[in-house]
């Protein structure tokens, strides 16, 4: 039954994929908020085509714990799910991304035209520099800037080194940002480069937010003992409903 629901499910994905990539285009002429509206739309169908064909509910804890207003998102990420799920989360989502994604045709275009921030992973010091500044800004402009500290996808049970870009950017926070911790389990049940996908229930929680004024290396202490300790009971969890457990852990 896993298999069929994930043959099923990942045709429609890949289908629904190629919609976008063919098809978002029109909106490229008009105002940022469009193209943001049709993308929320696009992830709501997604949503509920993992409901229905895979069998993934999605849950949210702490959803009242977020602020309005300018917000630097600190996620964990597993898997294909947290790139898109905070368009339904989210008022004014703004992703930081490799370079390389923009690159893409089609949606390369579309993130352009989102006020995606792209970094390009080569360019060291200058990169760093030029994403620090695109984010405060953004975050300026009272949009919330979603990054994911380890800089890609893990598997369930694996940290990587957090990158510095994170402390960077809290260290020129507005005074009216805050930076809010998300710890999640989403590669328990869709996993990187795995085909089968699992039935159950992912979950997505904000924490408690980070004040500005802290210095670099507290910062960076408490960001990732809150995201690593709740991812790992998130994990937890995953582990008894589904009964896979991780290949690698810390």
């Amino acid at each position: 039954m896993t298999w069929l629901r994930s043959v099923l499910f990942h045709g429609f994905f890949f289908s629904w994929l190629t919609f976008l990539l063919v098809s978002f285009w029109v909106f490229l002429p008009f105002p940022r908020d469009v193209i943001k509206y049709a993308l929320r739309v696009w992830s709501r169908v997604l949503v509920g085509a993992m409901r229905i064909l895979g069998g993934m509910k999605v849950t949210f804890i702490g959803r009242e714990k977020l602020p309005k207003g300018p917000v630097l998102v600190a996620s964990k990420h597993q898997s294909i799910y947290d790139t898109f799920i905070f368009y339904l989360l989210l008022d004014e989502p703004q992703y930081v991304l490799k370079k390389e994604l923009t690159q893409i045709p089609f949606w390369g275009w579309y993130a352009k035209k989102c006020q995606h921030i792209a970094v390009d992973r080569n360019a060291g010091a200058k990169a760093l520099k030029e994403m620090v500044v695109q984010c405060v800004d953004r975050l300026k402009h009272g949009r919330q800037v979603i990054i994911f500290p380890e800089g890609t996808r893990t598997a369930p049970g694996v940290t990587h080194r957090y990158h510095p870009g994170v402390a960077a950017i809290y260290q020129q926070l507005p005074d009216d940002a805050v930076v809010m911790p998300v710890a999640l389990n989403s590669g328990s049940y869709w996993g990187r480069r795995e085909f089968e996908i699992q039935p159950g229930t992912i979950t997505l929680e904000f924490l408690e937010p980070i004040e500005p004024g802290m210095d670099r290396k507290a910062f960076m202490k408490i960001l990732e003992q809150r995201i690593e300790a709740a991812t790992g009971k998130l994990l937890e969890s995953a582990v008894q409903e589904t009964g896979k457990k991780p290949v690698i852990t810390p």
